[in-house]
Order: structure tokens, then sequence, then C-alpha cells
């Protein structure tokens, strides 16, 4: 009697996972009959963004063109990108319309490029290429059941992006898949890859094999930025998080070592921002508050759930390190989308011929001469968004419309007055450029010099995405 009864936990546990399986078993037995995937098509001018096959190993490069200069590192040379699984992105058609992915989605998938010499005179150079998919948990989910399963939430008719979400919860426990398909950065010894609707997943940089969750990632419980900064002088790393419910913006930052958060901040905002870059200077973080948003009550009322508003406020941050919401100086400028920052840096009592030379934008009272500390933000700016994707009532095919056209902008934010000068750091170019870095040791220092990878203007425009 007593072993009976010992017994019927177990069995309370065995019937209801049965009930669980069944309930699962039949979820997915209504999106296979309801939901029909297709295959999203490519323009011709977005064929070198269609996905390849992992190698299962490193592959010897034997055609070098040109030499490789014989004081040049020896390392690897590490990129990370959308790679989406069965052969590209995938939308849905089903009674409740259609659904489908945005061009920034699928999974992530990192390219590594080897660099060694093979003597002892450091002549003769050997290359290896390898790639190999980030395998976060709804990839493995998605491999092991070899088909997309996963249904498209972004983009589409609402009655299909909301079902999407729920049946994706219903099933997974997650409204979305895990793409960490955007960066890859280096913190305290270990590598990790990177997209801002997760959190970071370490690597193993000489396989490109999948670690795991970073350790960290429970204390955070939030999604991550996709590009942390380090913080100068304390090699603290400094993070932003997104949630679509309050708290929208949280900052953190984390120990030279990794192990623990010395900082954490709500910033407080009203909205929900797409932060996907921010700046560090020496003492400050520095938020980019656009109006790219997220937003539940919008998506509800079939509004969308991702998108531009070109009449909306735009404003920049100023916050100290450790700072929190009260603390943080606002500086209202024109209303752009600006997703990737050069560099962030204070500038003094200098006279900055920058401004001189172009043409300069005040938007809160009247121009004065630089007399006192300022933060200076270099960033590629452009008039839309290309995430979730220029809104059919704001694009025109034509490039001459500029609003996919980024440029690389200044904005002179004066600490003391709340004084803005804006202006074009390369006045009329006919190039537009995005993805901006700078040499990494003068992160959050003034410089020079940046690089950016020019964009072709006309075929961005067309496809209504960013293409090289």
């Amino acid at each position: 009697m007593l072993r009976a009864f010992e017994q019927v936990p177990a069995m309370r546990i065995d019937i209801s996972k049965t009930i669980k399986n069944t309930t699962a078993n039949l979820l997915d037995a209504f999106v296979d009959s309801a939901f029909e995937f297709v295959d999203q098509p490519l323009l011709p001018s977005q064929r070198n963004f269609a996905p390849v096959d992992e190698l299962g190993g490193p592959v010897a490069i034997a055609n070098i063109q040109g030499s490789i200069p014989d004081n040049f590192p020896e390392g690897v040379y590490i990129r990370n990108g959308a790679n989406p699984l069965f052969g590209g992105l995938k939308s849905t058609k089903s009674l409740f319309g259609k659904s489908s992915r945005i061009w920034v989605e699928g999974e992530g998938m990192l390219h590594a490029l080897y660099f060694s010499k093979d003597d002892d005179h450091g002549i003769n150079w050997t290359v290896h290429y390898n790639n190999r998919y980030v395998e976060t948990e709804t990839f493995n989910q998605e491999k092991q059941r070899n088909k997309p399963s996963f249904l498209p939430i972004i983009k589409g008719d609402f009655p299909a992006l909301l079902s999407a979400s729920l049946l994706n919860l219903l099933r997974f426990g997650k409204v979305d898949k895990y793409m960490s398909n955007t960066n890859v950065f280096e913190h305290s010894g270990k590598v990790y890859a990177i997209a801002e609707n997760h959190v970071p997943q370490e690597i193993d940089i000489s396989t490109l094999e999948t670690l795991g969750n970073w350790d960290l990632s429970t204390a955070w419980n939030r999604c991550f930025t996709s590009h942390p900064k380090r913080a100068p002088g304390t090699g603290e790393l400094v993070i932003t998080g997104m949630k679509a419910i309050k708290p929208y913006i949280e900052v953190g930052v984390i120990s030279a070592d990794g192990k623990k958060f010395v900082h954490r901040a709500d910033l407080k905002l009203g909205r929900c921002t797409f932060f996907h870059d921010f700046g560090v200077t020496q003492r400050y973080n520095v938020f980019l508050d656009f109006p790219l948003t997220i937003d539940i009550t919008r998506f509800v009322s079939g509004g969308g759930l991702m998108k531009y508003d070109k009449e909306g406020y735009a404003r920049i941050g100023v916050m100290p390190r450790y700072g929190d919401a009260d603390s943080i100086t606002w500086f209202n400028v024109e209303t752009n989308c600006t997703f990737h920052i050069f560099n962030c840096f204070e500038d003094g009592d200098e006279e900055n011929e920058t401004a001189k030379r172009h043409d300069r934008i005040d938007f809160n009272v009247n121009l004065c001469a630089y007399e006192n500390e300022q933060v200076v933000v270099w960033g590629c700016r452009a008039l839309e968004s290309v995430v979730p994707g220029p809104s059919k009532e704001n694009f025109d095919t034509s490039i001459n419309d500029g609003l996919l056209y980024d440029r690389p902008h200044e904005w002179r934010l004066n600490m003391r007055t709340g004084e803005v000068w804006e202006t074009n750091l390369t006045a009329d170019t006919e190039f537009s450029m995005d993805f901006p870095i700078i040499n990494e040791n003068f992160g959050g220092f003034k410089n020079r010099f940046g690089y950016t990878q020019v964009i072709d203007s006309e075929a961005s425009s067309t496809a209504g995405i960013r293409l090289l």
C-alpha cells in the first residue's frame, strides 16, 4: 500500500508530461496544416546575401592575390552575419494572412580567417578559412526538427503576426527565435557572438563552437546590445538592453574581469526605443533616443511591432558612467535614424574648425562659440530606417530622395548650455556610408580618422536595404 502511494507523484508527473506532449503535438499539427512556409525571393542585387553551407572544418586558402605584409600580426579575423537555415528567409501564408522575415533576420554564422606564419623567419604565411553557425537554443530546436518551425512576427498582416506570436509562445516558450547574427566582441579574454534579441553566446575562437550563454545572462534578464563598449581607462564593459515592457531600456556596467555587474540603471524612457548602438567617453555614456520603436500596444492595434516615425522626436542623452535617469542631460536633435556610431569623445575650449566649414544647425538656442565642455558624437545618419524597412508612405525608389542615404554626421553637445551644433562631416559627397569603425585604442577619446563601408545607394534604394 505504501509503495503504491509513493508512486503517485511519479504518476502525476508522467500524466502531466503526456498532456504537455499531446498539446505540443496538436499545436504542431495545427501549424503544419494551417501555415505554409515559402521562400522569400532575393533581388539580383541581393545575391551576395544568399546563405552558404557550413564547411565542417578549416580549409587552407591557396589562392591569395597580392602579398601579406611581413609585419602583419598573426591571429584571427572573425565576423558574424545572417545565414538563414533551410535555404533562406521564409514567409508564411495562412488563413490569418501573410507574415515574413525582415532582411536582417536569419541564424548567425561566424566566418573566420586564421593567419599564421609557417617558418621561423616569419616570411611565409598560412591562411585558413572556417565557418560555423552560432548554435543558440532555438537554432538547435529548428535543426533537430529539420524544417522551419518558428513563425515570422515582424512584418505582415496583423492577424498573421498575432497568431504567429501566440503559437510560437505556446510551442516553444518564446515569441520568436534567437538570431545571434550581428556582432562579435571580446571581454576578459572570452569571445562572444551577439544580436540584440538575445544574450551573448560564448564562442571557442579556435573551432567556432558555441559554448553557451554568458554566465552573467541570468543576472541581466533582458536582451543585450549588439554593440557593447569598453570603458576607457577601467576596461569595464558598458552595455544596454531593451524590453518591450517597462523598464524599456537599462544600462549596465560589467567588471573588467567579466564576473559581475558593478552598476545598473533604468533610463526611464517613455517608449521602447530600438537601441542598436550607443557610445562612451572617458566619463559618460551616450544614448541615441531616436523614433524607431517597439510598441506592443501599437502592434495589438494593428500598427506594427516595430516602426520608424519620421515625425517623432529625437534626442541624445549624456549620462555619467555610473549615473541614473535623473543624471542624464538630454539634447533635442533633428529627427533621424542613426544605427551606428564611429565614436564619442569629450572636447574642451578649442574652436572647432569643422563647424566653421559646414552648415551648423541649432535646435535649442542661438549658436555660440565653443567655450565650454562638449560631448561630440560621430555617427552615420539617415532620414529613414532600413529596419524593418522603409514605410510605403515614406519611401520612393528614386535614389534622389536620400532617405536611405547615410552620411557621417557630427553632433556637438554643450554640457553647460544645452546647445547642439550639427554638421555633415563629408559635405556634399555622392557616397552613402555606414558600418563605421575607428582604431579601438581611441574609443572614447578624441580621434581624427574613421573608416566606413561605402553603400551602393542605387541598389539600396531599389532593394530597401543597405547593399555594399
